[in-house]
């Protein structure tokens, strides 16, 4: 009796961006497979390999939403989930999982979290002594144009909780911080 392991696929994206989740989700499935699991796949992405009828042993062409997921969930009693491979739509399942009783295979929430709040990111670092640029999370303008001002233009301003550099930019003045800040609201970066 073999045990059932679901992974997550990222759901719909742009064409010609994230192919690389579709990429490493299928993998995974190779491997899980090889490794004697019977392997679900849930991903509601029609264009990519993740979603052909071979792939896994079952396909749930499903939303990536917390009432589908665990529905399947139900359905199938796996032995465990794997969320990090379909990017920023499965990894933003992984609190409500965890909170639910579900194994995360692989990377734990707790760690994914530390990977994406930049504060326990540094903090994290810090305790192990590496070596970084420095950083600070803001909540403002006004913090925002304090910090570039002691750290010294340029400044690298990114958001918190987001992946491969989405709305990150580098801001060489005031007028470029103001600029960013005036576009977006100061929670988003």
């Amino acid at each position: 009796d073999k045990k059932t392991v679901i992974v997550f696929g990222s759901g719909p994206i742009r064409i010609g961006q994230g192919i690389e989740f579709d990429y490493a989700s299928v993998h995974c499935v190779w491997a899980l497979k090889k490794a004697g699991y019977d392997v679900v796949i849930v991903n509601n992405n029609p264009e990519t390999v993740s979603t052909d009828f071979d792939t896994a042993d079952r396909l749930y062409f499903e939303p990536l939403t917390t009432e589908d997921v665990m529905g399947i969930i139900k359905t199938e009693n796996p032995f465990g989930v794997v969320v990090a491979f379909g990017g920023q739509t499965a990894i933003k399942l992984t609190k409500f999982l965890s909170d639910n009783g579900v194994n995360i295979l692989g990377t734990s929430y707790d760690a994914i979290d530390m990977a994406e709040d930049r504060e326990r990111f540094d903090e994290l670092l810090e305790k192990y002594h590496i070596k970084r640029p420095r950083g600070v999370t803001v909540m403002t303008t006004d913090e925002a144009l304090d910090v570039a001002d002691k750290i010294g233009y340029p400044v690298l301003l990114r958001p918190s909780y987001v992946l491969g550099g989405q709305n990150m930019i580098i801001a060489f003045n005031e007028d470029d911080v103001q600029r960013v800040y005036g576009n977006h609201s100061c929670t988003e970066y």
